[in-house]
């Protein structure tokens, strides 16, 4: 079974971690690390053999084209991550339409390439904006991955699918392709992706994974940041749980994300996609669920 891997593109000034602290307008003040750390990345799958989806955010297609060009040509998807790294549920309707129909003609132009996928800056798709779901199908994206299905203070769903789902809409479907998580005495705990890849023992990511793929015979989708991979980077003004998400493990991340890569079977998430759209038409397989938009709320409670 192959695992989805995906590249949250952004620079380390740009998280949602030192927000409060970091205007937009101040971005092109800060030494940008994007192309030293992406080009590390790309090198690391050219080693072993593997392709991602890169979810990029479309201002890094005014800055640097040519680096989303180069991914591209290196066999790697690009997929949306949003305009100007904004948090979907600060937003109203129109300027979330705005802003990810901005960022999807950018990166379309620069790249020659069709947009398939959204996911949301911090996961940020939540009881606050469920109507974004209308707005991607309308938009004309097929697959979104912006819901974590746990409970936590910033972003998810509780009580949400921990699998693949079509999420009818008024405007068309759109598969959902959740974060992973693992169901354990009753409760959920995140794993396979940034800060807990890093905090939490590779040993632990590992046995999850697998447990998900041979036990729950499901795909899961891994994701990782450029900057993760750089322990140099400047150090950050924000709050000490901002600075322990970000900076801790920075030092072994490489390592494990080399292992990740050796110990699984991974490919971009169009292709994970592809395959359950072809399960959905084996009669012998169980369908993906659908859930209309407007019943949603009920996945959103504690």
């Amino acid at each position: 079974m192959k695992n989805a891997i995906t590249i949250d593109l952004e620079d380390y000034y740009q998280v949602s971690a030192f927000s409060n602290n970091i205007d937009i307008e101040q971005w092109d003040g800060y030494s940008s690390r994007i192309e030293s750390n992406t080009n590390r990345l790309l090198s690391i799958f050219d080693d072993l053999g593997a392709k991602a989806t890169f979810f990029a955010l479309g201002w890094l297609a005014k800055k640097h084209a040519k680096l989303l060009r180069e991914i591209t040509d290196r066999g790697h998807e690009i997929a949306c991550h949003s305009n100007l790294h904004r948090s979907v549920y600060t937003m109203s309707a129109d300027e979330f339409r705005l802003d990810t129909l901005e960022a999807k003609q950018l990166l379309e132009e620069v790249t020659g390439s069709r947009v398939f996928g959204y996911r949301a800056p911090s996961f940020s798709i939540t009881r606050n904006s469920l109507w974004a779901f209308e707005i991607l199908a309308e938009l004309g994206f097929s697959y979104d991955s912006s819901v974590f299905p746990i409970n936590h203070p910033s972003y998810g769903w509780p009580r949400g699918p921990r699998f693949p789902f079509t999420i009818k809409t008024p405007s068309g479907s759109i598969i959902e392709f959740p974060m992973p998580t693992l169901q354990i005495w009753g409760a959920r705990v995140p794993i396979g992706g940034g800060a807990y890849f890093r905090l939490l023992p590779y040993w632990y990511t590992r046995w999850g994974i697998r447990h998900i793929n041979t036990s729950e015979y499901h795909s899961a989708c891994i994701y990782f940041h450029p900057w993760e991979l750089d322990s140099e980077q400047p150090r950050m003004t924000g709050s000490v749980s901002a600075r322990l998400r970000h900076y801790f493990g920075l030092h072994g991340a490489e390592s494990k994300f080399r292992r990740l890569l050796h110990d699984f079977h991974v490919q971009p998430l169009i292709g994970v996609i592809g395959e359950l759209k072809s399960d959905c038409s084996d009669t012998s397989r169980r369908p993906l669920e659908e859930i209309c938009s407007a019943d949603l709320g009920v996945y959103l409670g504690g």
